[in-house]
C-alpha cells in the first residue's frame, strides 16, 4: 500500500508503530508474574530508599504494619482508641457468648476468641478501622458442617475438631496471602456475598425461635422449611414466659438501632444495647430463679485466661474431610467478608488496605487462636461499624479490646453465667435483621439482572437448601458469567464523529458517519482458543451485513490485551477468507504483547508492515488514498 508507506514515513517521530524486537521469554515471564502477584508493586518504595538501614526499616514496616503506625502514635489518638476499644468490648461480650452458642460450643470459647486474636491483628493488620471477632455466618456453617449428632455423642471431640478447623482456616488464609493468591477471593463477588449474608441471616433468625420459645426438641437441619416445620410441630413445648422476654428484648434492641439511625452521634446507644440486654437478663434470671420457670441460661463460666489447645488439634483420617471442608469454606467466607468490610471503611477514611497483608494477618490470627482455645475469627461488620463510629484512629482499639476482655475473663466471666438463652437469641436476631440488605438487592435488580440472579441464587440456595450448596450455586453463576464474557467478547462497528477525528460505536452514537468501501471493527477482549471461533464468525457477519462492497477491514486491537496461537491462526484465517473476496485486512494499534506474537508468528510479514497503523485516522487516510488511486481514469 503506497499510501501506507507514505503515511508511516511521513508520520511525526514517535507516532509510527513500534516494530522493535520482541522481548526475551524471561523478561516477559517476570513481567507477567509481577503483574499477577504484585500488581501494587509494593517493593518499589523500599528500593528507592538511599541506604540499607532505611530499606530494612521500610521492609519491617511493610511486613509488620504496627512498626509503621506505632512510632507516630500520640495521646490524642489514644483517647479515641480507648473509647472505641471499650465500646466494642461491650459488644464483643454478648456477641461472643451468642455466636459460640450458635456454633454449639461452650460460651467461654466465644470470650476467649475476643481476647488473643485482636492482639495478633493489631500487630499484622493493615486496616486502622477493622475490629476482629467471631461472626454468625461462619459459626452456623461450622455447626452445620460437623453436625449435631457429633455434638451430642462426643462434645469434646466436636470442640477439638472446631479448633482443628480454625487451624486449617489459618493455614489456608496465610498461604493465600503469602503466595499472593488473593485473586481467588474475588470469585466471591459482591452479589454473592450480599445474597449469602441475607440467606444466612434468614436461617439464623428462624433458628433463634428455638431459644425464644424455649423449645427443647429441634431439627438438626438449617433450611427454612425444616426449621419452620420443627417450630410449629412442637407447639406443646412453647413457653410464654420465654417468648414474652424475647419479644421485649428484641423490641429494645431494635429501638436502639433506630435511635442510632436517626441520630448517628448516639451510636453508643446501639453498641451498648446487647450488653444491657445481657445484664438485665442476668439480673432477672437470678432474682426470679428463671431456670425454675423454664428459662434456660448459659450455665457456668469459669474465670481465667485462654488455656492452651494445641494438644487438642485432631487430624484423624475419619474426620479430616469434614475439618478440611469447614476450614477452607469458612476461611474463604471469612476472608471475603473481612477484606470487603475493611476496604469499605478504609474508603470512608481515605485510607488503603492491603488484601494480601489482611490474609496473612487473618491466617496467623486463626493459627495462634487455634492454639489458645479460640475458634474462627475475622472482621465482623457490626463490630467494625461500631469501632468506626466510636472514632478509632489506629488498630490500638483492638489492643484495648483485648485488655478489656482479659479483665472480663479474669474477674467478670462468672457473672454472665446467668445470661438467659432467650436474651442471646434476641441479640442474634437483632444483629441478623441488619444483615438482610433489601436496598442493595433492589439496586442489583435495577442495575444488573444477572448480578441480581447471582445474589438471589445465594439467598434462596442458603435459605432453602444449605449454606454450602447456596454458595456453590451462586459462585457457579458468577463463573458462568465470567466464562460468557470470555467466550463471547464484545465487538462493535465504529464510525467517525462528524467534524472530528474520533471514531465511536455507531450503536451508541447513531450520528457517527459510516464510510463506504471499508468496515472499522473494535475488539474488546483477548483473542484466544475459547473465543476465536466466535471472533471469526462475528467478523465475517459484519462483512456480510454490509450493503455495499467492502475493500478494507480495519481491526482496532487497542482493547486486545493478549492473543494465543489459536487466536493468531484465527486472524490468519480471517485474512485468507477476506483475501479470497478481494478485501484487505488492516491492523490498528496492537498492544505490545499482541504485536510481539504477531512478529514471532510472522503474521506481520504475511500481511505487510504497511498494513499496521498506530491510529484509526492514519489507517482511514491510507485506505482513502488507496481507494482514490485505484479508481479508473475517466
Amino acid at each position: 500500500m503506497e499510501s501506507a508507506d507514505r503515511t508511516n514515513s511521513s508520520t511525526p517521530k514517535g507516532r509510527g508503530v513500534n516494530f522493535s524486537a520482541p522481548r526475551s521469554f524471561l523478561l516477559k515471564f517476570s513481567s507477567k508474574c509481577k503483574e499477577t502477584f504484585f500488581p501494587d508493586d509494593p517493593f518499589k518504595p523500599i528500593s528507592q530508599e538511599p541506604n540499607g538501614l532505611m530499606k530494612t526499616k521500610k521492609t519491617l514496616e511493610y511486613f509488620v504494619p504496627i512498626f509503621e503506625w506505632l512510632p507516630k502514635y500520640n495521646l490524642q489518638k489514644l483517647r479515641y482508641d480507648v473509647l472505641a476499644g471499650i465500646t466494642i468490648t461491650s459488644l464483643a461480650v454478648p456477641q461472643g457468648i451468642s455466636y459460640a452458642n450458635l456454633a454449639g460450643i461452650p460460651p467461654i470459647i466465644g470470650l476467649y476468641s475476643s481476647f488473643v486474636p485482636p492482639f495478633v491483628y493489631a500487630v499484622l493488620g493493615s486496616s486502622h478501622t477493622l475490629a476482629v471477632g467471631t461472626v454468625a455466618a461462619c459459626s452456623l456453617l461450622i455447626a452445620e458442617t460437623f453436625g449435631e449428632e457429633l455434638l451430642k455423642t462426643d462434645p469434646n471431640l466436636y470442640l477439638h475438631l472446631i479448633f482443628t478447623s480454625a487451624f486449617i482456616t489459618g493455614v489456608f488464609q496465610f498461604a493465600l496471602g503469602f503466595f499472593r493468591l488473593g485473586m481467588l477471593v474475588d470469585f466471591l463477588s459482591h452479589s454473592t456475598i450480599t445474597g449469602f449474608m441475607g440467606g444466612t441471616a434468614i436461617i439464623i433468625l428462624l433458628q433463634q425461635l428455638k431459644g425464644v420459645f424455649g423449645i427443647v426438641h429441634f431439627t438438626h437441619k438449617t433450611d427454612v422449611v425444616s426449621v419452620l416445620h420443627s417450630v410449629f410441630s412442637h407447639r406443646d413445648e412453647w413457653k410464654w414466659q420465654s417468648a414474652l422476654a424475647g419479644v421485649c428484648f428484641l423490641i429494645f434492641l431494635q429501638s436502639t438501632r433506630y435511635i442510632k439511625k436517626i441520630k448517628p452521634k448516639l451510636f453508643w446507644v446501639s453498641a451498648m444495647g446487647p450488653m444491657v440486654v445481657v445484664l438485665v437478663g442476668c439480673l432477672v434470671a437470678y432474682l426470679v430463679k428463671g431456670t425454675e420457670h423454664g428459662i434456660k441460661t448459659v450455665g457456668p463460666l469459669k474465670k481465667g485466661l485462654n488455656p492452651p489447645s494445641i494438644q487438642y488439634l485432631t487430624f484423624d483420617a475419619k474426620y479430616l474431610p469434614l475439618v478440611l471442608k469447614a476450614g477452607i469454606v469458612t476461611g474463604l467466607i471469612a476472608l471475603a467478608e473481612g477484606i470487603a468490610i475493611g476496604r469499605s471503611f478504609a474508603v470512608m477514611k481515605n485510607e488503603q488496605t492491603d488484601g494480601n497483608k489482611e490474609m496473612i494477618a487473618f491466617g496467623l490470627m486463626n493459627i495462634i487462636g487455634s492454639f489458645t482455645s479460640c475458634y474462627l475469627t475475622t472482621g465482623p461488620f457490626s463490630k467494625t461499624a461500631v469501632n468506626y463510629n466510636a472514632g478509632t484512629k489506629t488498630p490500638m482499639s483492638n489492643i484495648v479490646m483485648g485488655f478489656c476482655m482479659m479483665l472480663v475473663l479474669l474477674f467478670l466471666a462468672p457473672l454472665f453465667s446467668y445470661t438467659p438463652l432467650v436474651a442471646l437469641s434476641a441479640i442474634i436476631m437483632s444483629a441478623m435483621l441488619g444483615l438482610i440488605d433489601y436496598e442493595e438487592m433492589y439496586h442489583l435488580f435495577k442495575v444488573d439482572k444477572f448480578d441480581f440472579l447471582v445474589c438471589m441464587s445465594a439467598f434462596l440456595g442458603v435459605s432453602f437448601i444449605s449454606m454450602d450448596y447456596g454458595l456453590i450455586i451462586s459462585v457457579g453463576f458468577s463463573v458462568l458469567r465470567a466464562l460468557l464474557y470470555v467466550a463471547r467478547p464484545s465487538t462493535c462497528k465504529l464510525g467517525r464523529i462528524p467534524n472530528s477525528v474520533m471514531f465511536r460505536d455507531i450503536e451508541q452514537y447513531p450520528g457517527a458517519e459510516e464510510m463506504l468501501g471499508y468496515v472499522i471493527l473494535q475488539m474488546g477482549s483477548p483473542i484466544f482458543f475459547a473465543n476465536s471461533t466466535y471472533v471469526r464468525e462475528r467478523i465475517l457477519r459484519w462483512i456480510r451485513d454490509e450493503p455495499e462492497g467492502v475493500e478494507f477491514l480495519l481491526l482496532d486491537l487497542s482493547g486486545v490485551s493478549s492473543v494465543d496461537m489459536t487466536g493468531m491462526e484465527t486472524l490468519l484465517e480471517v485474512r485468507r477468507i477476506l483475501g479470497s473476496k478481494g478485501i484487505k485486512l488492516v491492523i490498528i494499534n496492537p498492544r505490545f504483547e499482541v504485536l510481539e506474537k504477531m512478529m514471532l508468528s510472522h503474521f506481520v510479514e504475511k500481511i505487510g508492515k504497511e498494513y499496521v497503523f498506530l491510529s484509526i485516522d492514519d489507517a482511514v487516510q491510507a485506505c482513502r488514498f488507496n481507494l482514490s488511486t485505484a479508481k479508473p481514469e475517466p
